[in-house]
């Protein structure tokens, strides 16, 4: 089940809500696990027993590391805890890859490589695993209520697609949350918020993309990079939004998954704004751990290195995705050693410019699994060649939407959002364009059939 479904929105999503509030307070969390359980066995109920699993795992682990925090048999208990949770991942997300990899050494059944991978394992085993990490080192306490901790791990709106949230922003959430009037409404209108990024412009985009990634011409391959930039930055923080906003109508606060990547001025930037949860993991659980800057400029580079290969492996079991977070390494290394040095005399508009290029390049590493299939596109964006006629007539026909998403992918609209609500008919105005968007939304969803979501896979 997706959130930009009409059976998530009229009915999983009335009939849990209604549950939800004719609970009593107390029996809240139960509520809240039970519809998660039945969300997410709802696609894949061979996969509930696993998810189920990591969630005993995790807190029985933290249950029995707490007491013995600082101790050699603490250590082994949380390394053991640690090797669980990262190897039910290897297995379902990589096992497949590494298999393939070495296939030519060993008599190996295609059966062999194909490994189904459960959807969002990526997500709730890397907040399992910050759980247990953070109980040792003290920064909180275990959880000794196993629904609160399923809850926490198994909380459907954040399951899938995140952002990644970590106990200790929540914990006390848990335990004594107050939902009202305003919270309620303010996560309604994030949710169509990010259901509007996600129908309107994500498919669109996705869409103009798939159209022009095999046509010919030079624009054709500008115009169709572009749309895929807009598209999985739509596709993402669309469902982030919808993620904050389900958390509020629930009496929770997630952290900002987003904060406009695209007008970033360096990749450093850029990644302090893109998907933040996911960034902010790997530096608080591997990059700081690892000696982070602390330990000599060679040092810092070998740490970055290895940080940016395992966030590649994350996206997905692939030599495409590790290529992907090599790039990145290499670019914030350069950074690091000069390349800020040499920009910042640069006018902002250039370097923006100069770091969406970047960027744009950088989701091709990510889209094409296949390396021919990348070698063959990106000599298309520097060879002259005209775009044959059906490329000119989709590029036209969709010109007024990616002008749109274009927009909305810097700070313009929500700042006019916001001066809008300041104002005495602006909160009317915000009502009536909520309303509006999410009718869109939902004759969208009934009158076409693509709706792909592309975190889905990692």
């Amino acid at each position: 089940m997706v959130f930009s479904s009409n059976v998530f929105l009229f009915l999983f999503l009335p009939a849990v809500l209604l549950a939800y509030y004719l609970t009593p307070r107390r029996g809240r969390n139960l509520t809240l696990l039970l519809a998660s359980l039945v969300f997410y066995g709802w696609g894949e109920p061979k996969y509930l027993a696993l998810m189920l699993l990591v969630i005993a795992v995790n807190y029985a682990g933290g249950l029995l590391v707490a007491p013995r925090r600082g101790t050699r048999a603490g250590k082994r208990l949380l390394a053991a805890v640690l090797a669980a949770d990262l190897a039910v991942l290897f297995y379902f997300k990589y096992a497949g890859f590494f298999l393939s990899s070495v296939r030519g050494l060993f008599s190996l059944p295609p059966a062999a490589l194909k490994i189904a991978l459960p959807i969002g394992i990526s997500f709730y085993i890397f907040q399992s695993m910050s759980y247990v990490i953070d109980v040792y080192r003290s920064a909180v306490p275990p959880q000794r209520s196993a629904v609160k901790f399923g809850a926490y791990v198994a909380m459907f709106p954040q399951l899938i697609a995140g952002p990644i949230v970590r106990y200790r922003d929540v914990a006390l959430q848990l335990d004594d949350r107050r939902e009202n009037v305003p919270q309620i409404a303010s996560g309604i209108g994030t949710f169509v918020i990010g259901l509007g990024k996600k129908v309107l412009l994500a498919n669109q985009m996705g869409l103009l993309w798939q159209q022009l990634s095999t046509e010919s011409g030079t624009a054709a391959a500008w115009v169709g990079m572009t749309a895929y930039t807009l598209q999985i930055y739509f596709d993402f923080s669309g469902y982030s939004d919808m993620a904050i906003g389900l958390g509020r109508m629930f009496g929770f606060e997630f952290l900002k998954n987003f904060d406009y990547p695209y007008i970033s001025q360096s990749i450093t930037e850029f990644w302090r704004r893109w998907h933040i949860s996911l960034s902010g993991w790997f530096r608080e659980y591997v990059y700081i751990p690892l000696g982070g800057n602390r330990k000599g400029l060679a040092r810092q580079m070998l740490n970055l290195f290895v940080v940016w290969a395992l966030t590649g492996l994350w996206h997905g079991a692939s030599w495409n995705f590790v290529l992907w977070g090599l790039y990145y390494a290499v670019l914030l290394a350069a950074e690091k050693l000069f390349l800020l040095r040499l920009t910042e005399r640069l006018p902002k508009w250039l370097r923006r410019a100069l770091v969406l290029l970047a960027v744009a390049l950088g989701w091709m590493l990510f889209y094409f699994e296949d390396s021919a299939a990348l070698f063959a596109f990106l000599p298309r964006l520097v060879t002259p060649a005209a775009s044959g006629g059906r490329a000119v007539d989709l590029m036209l026909g969709y010109l007024p939407i990616t002008a749109v998403a274009a927009v909305a992918a810097t700070p313009l609209a929500g700042t006019l959002l916001r001066r809008l609500g300041e104002r005495k008919w602006g909160r009317a105005l915000r009502l009536v364009l909520t309303t509006a968007v999410f009718a869109l939304c939902v004759a969208e969803l009934a009158a076409q059939s693509y709706n792909p979501f592309i975190y889905f896979r990692f």
